[in-house]
């Protein structure tokens, strides 16, 4: 990562209060910022609130309030929220706040005398809910794909930035730095859209329609569109383009999204940014979604959970934790409040804390509440050692590449090869015999010294926890225990004065809400029988969607390039409910030993799995990471 690193939110539109949505970008966002510093580097981290557009003067007509008003009661719910989050950003921007306004018609001013802003007729179908216009083609039904709703058709005068002037460049940038978008599926997504030819994009309102947003510097009849708003608050929070700050953090600069957004930021962005003589940013990181049910959260579904609820009820280190355990990166994870509790029970509670209790409760007792070194060290205590340093190097290449479940299993890989030491050394044994004194201190040491290291690897993540496990080992500069003191083993220090403290995480008992009677769909008929040896003829295997693309003349079908060990082309009915540049980089279950079949003039050598319900076709999935090319059983 180098010496300096920046890491940004999106900024998020106060159209809705936050949800666990909201608080998992943040949190991720945090967690890299808390690692950052832990590893000595200078750090910088940025989020805030979106505030201009159609939707909030829509917003704040309906609350008879002003949308400054409106803008300003939102957005404090998200800065107050932060800090009960144990959130630590460095600054908080708005997009109505001045210096942000003046950024953008610097840029806008820019880009214009450059000769990339043009005025020009436009029609089409326009999405309130999207603030952006559709191509009757993108329309599913003659419905938004987003929204399920039907845009209003629109022909007005506008300003549009010449987009399509940097095609060729960003598919080149993204060819010759293939991190530039991460994980991979993302940036082959963003790929897929540019296969097709890029429009320029329309940037401006006439204030005959929308008065709430930047006015335009080269003409006051007309604001800017949200996204050349919004985009631009990375470089205005580091005081672009004179500010040090602008000097130092945007050549490192990190973007943090969900995939909802990865358009705007993987290809609107990297042009502007391009037009205005502006470096791109260093990484786009983007994740999945997280679901209640298999079902996205929104306000329509009455889904939305709310990250205070979680971490009044069950603890924000346990609320942390959870979010950053459950989910893989870059894959969507469906919330769950039992698997939750199962994790606080299991992994918070017996693994973590039962370790920190058994070896605080020992050392106590025998050491008599004093850290003792014992130079002595057998074949095991070296073992203990090694484990412990090569989690601190294996943590530390996980943080790099953004797999922070991976870095936690490995950490509490380490627990558990803790807790299997004390069963294996047996102090309470040990403390029987005098004889066995010099044995036993170096016994307590390793378990205390592993506590320290362990208390640093999670401190990015449970910074509450850490600090608890620091104070009972007597640990007062602990700013000083950052990652280098990690790397090396016996830096806790001799005479340091032990103290016990409550459980760190007390077991959870979970009651499952009686769910509300519904009534149930009428089951479909059972097909017949197969017998078991017929059923083992069906060869199910993992596969990874390459590519998608529509099938001329077909309105239900898609042709899908697929890896599974192989590579094969597949026909699947699924058009109606999946758009072919969102399919790629998905996990599928693909029927692999089907004889093959022509559709529409396709050959197809398989057939993926699907379910069909009232809302559409859904495609199976899996909960976790599976392996390309995996059996299916």
């Amino acid at each position: 990562m180098g010496n300096a690193f920046y890491i940004t939110t999106p900024i998020y539109y106060v159209n809705a209060s936050p949800h666990i949505g909201h608080a998992y970008t943040t949190i991720i966002a945090d967690v890299l910022a808390r690692y950052s510093r832990l590893a000595g580097r200078q750090t910088f981290f940025s989020t805030g609130t979106d505030e201009h557009g159609d939707k909030i003067a829509e917003a704040a007509q309906k609350g008879q309030v002003t949308p400054q008003e409106y803008a300003d009661r939102i957005s404090n719910q998200f800065r107050e929220l932060w800090p009960k989050l144990a959130v630590t950003n460095d600054v908080f921007i708005r997009t109505t706040d001045a210096n942000h306004i003046e950024t953008v018609q610097s840029i806008l001013k820019k880009v214009y005398e450059a000769g990339d802003i043009y005025f020009g007729q436009y029609e089409g179908f326009y999405c309130v809910g999207c603030e952006r216009f559709y191509m009757e083609k993108e329309l599913i039904d003659g419905l938004c794909p987003d929204h399920q709703t039907k845009p209003e058709y629109r022909q007005e005068s506008n300003y549009f930035f010449r987009m399509s002037k940097y095609q060729d460049w960003l598919i080149g940038y993204i060819q010759d730095n293939p991190d530039f978008i991460r994980p991979e599926r993302y940036k082959n997504e963003v790929i897929s859209f540019l296969k097709e030819p890029l429009e320029d994009l329309c940037i401006s309102r006439p204030k005959t329609r929308l008065e709430w947003g930047v006015t335009l510097p080269f003409d006051d009849n007309y604001v800017t569109y949200v996204w050349f708003d919004a985009l631009i608050n990375y470089i205005t929070v580091l005081g672009y383009p004179d500010g040090e700050k602008f000097r130092t953090f945007w050549p490192v600069s990190q973007h943090l999204i969900a995939k909802d957004i990865l358009k705007p930021h993987g290809i609107y962005w990297p042009t502007m940014l391009k037009a205005a003589g502006i470096e791109p940013y260093q990484h786009l990181n983007v994740h999945g979604y997280w679901t209640v049910e298999q079902s996205k959260m929104s306000k329509s579904l009455g889904n939305v959970i709310k990250p205070l609820d979680l971490k009044d009820k069950y603890g924000l280190d346990a609320f942390r934790y959870y979010l950053l355990r459950e989910m893989v990166f870059g894959l969507d994870s469906s919330f769950s409040e039992e698997s939750f509790v199962q994790r606080i029970n299991s992994e918070l509670a017996n693994d973590l804390g039962n370790l920190v209790s058994r070896s605080m409760t020992m050392a106590l007792k025998y050491m008599e509440g004093k850290v003792v070194r014992s130079n002595a060290p057998s074949d095991k205590d070296r073992d203990l050692e090694r484990a412990a340093i090569a989690t601190v190097a294996e943590v530390e290449n996980c943080f790099e590449n953004m797999t922070f479940h991976k870095a936690l299993i490995a950490v509490w890989e380490l627990i558990n090869r803790t807790n299997k030491y004390i069963v294996e050394e047996e102090p309470w044994t040990l403390a029987k015999s005098p004889e066995n004194k010099v044995r036993l201190e170096t016994v307590i040491y390793h378990l205390l010294e592993s506590l320290r290291i362990i208390a640093i690897l999670i401190l990015p993540v449970m910074p509450g926890t850490t600090e608890k496990i620091m104070e009972q080992l007597g640990i007062k500069d602990v700013e000083g225990q950052d990652l280098n003191s990690a790397r090396k083993w016996g830096e806790l220090q001799e005479g340091n004065i032990l103290k016990k403290s409550d459980a760190l995480f007390p077991r959870v008992e979970f009651k499952k809400e009686e769910a509300p009677v519904v009534e149930k769909k009428k089951m479909k008929p059972v097909k017949p029988e197969i017998s078991y040896e017929d059923f083992e003829k069906i060869d199910l295997r993992v596969a990874e969607i390459l590519a998608a693309e529509n099938i001329p003349g077909a309105k239900k079908l898609l042709k899908l390039r697929i890896d599974m060990g192989e590579e094969r082309t597949i026909v699947a009915g699924i058009a109606q409910d999946y758009k072919p540049e969102a399919l790629v980089g998905k996990k599928i279950v693909v029927l692999c030993n089907l004889k093959p079949t022509k559709l529409m003039g396709v050959e197809s050598n398989g057939m993926l799995l699907a379910t069909d319900g009232v809302d559409g076709v859904t495609l199976l999935g899996f909960d976790r990471e599976p392996e390309t090319g995996a059996t299916v059983r």
